[in-house]
């Protein structure tokens, strides 16, 4: 009875070396798999900030060139309004000088 004691306690003896030795390595994998995470979620979070930063970009850029055409068109506008006012200026001295005729 004393030998199927002694082997029990040793069986125990070999599983808990054996548990003890299954959690020494898994300690030591740790820092390797959480540096492994911890790189990969760098990626996918470096990834989607590029992403986002193009998007911004893309959206930047017409709004630059649609202020750049709207400032084209209103200087255009001006130029018009400068030639039509001396249209205007002629179109007025003509009626007077008409009107200044037939009286």
């Amino acid at each position: 009875m004393n030998e199927k004691r002694i082997e029990l306690v040793l069986e125990i003896e070999q599983q808990a070396q054996a548990a003890v030795e299954a959690a020494r390595r898994e300690a030591e994998a740790l820092p390797r798999l959480a540096e492994e995470e911890a790189q990969t979620l760098l990626k996918q979070t470096r990834g989607a900030a590029e992403e986002k930063a193009r998007q911004v970009v893309a959206q930047a850029e017409p709004v630059e060139q649609s202020q750049r055409i709207l400032s084209q068109a209103e200087q255009t506008v001006r130029q018009a309004e400068a030639v039509a006012l001396t249209h205007f200026d002629r179109a007025v001295a003509y009626v007077l000088a008409q009107v200044a005729g037939r009286g």
